[in-house]
């Protein structure tokens, strides 16, 4: 297996947020919710790992009555996605090349 393949970013979950992190500099807890199509409990468990791998920061902030979450992706986060992402395209572009199978 490639060296740069991440086990705990590969949870489907987990690699979506990166993946919405990636382009931005914060992005609301609620439009990855949306986005990601989960509930809120899930979510909370996934960005806390992440956080606690150093992977994202989470921000909390008081809009009048309302709490707002924010994360954004850490540095070390960033590098990891990317390192990731470059060994699920050579998985993929192995692939490509493979001879079509008797099935095929």
């Amino acid at each position: 297996m490639d060296p740069r393949f991440d086990e705990f970013l590969h949870v489907p979950a987990r690699l979506s947020i990166l993946a919405l992190l990636a382009p931005a500099a914060w992005v609301d807890f609620g439009f990855l919710r949306d986005t990601i199509g989960t509930s809120d409990s899930a979510l909370s468990k996934h960005v806390s790992a992440l956080a606690e791998a150093g992977y994202v920061t989470v921000r909390k902030d008081q809009q009048s009555r309302a709490r707002r979450t924010s994360v954004q992706l850490t540095p070390q986060g960033r590098h990891a996605f990317q390192r990731h992402a470059a060994a699920l395209e050579q998985i993929v572009a192995a692939a490509a090349t493979q001879p079509p199978g008797p099935d095929s």
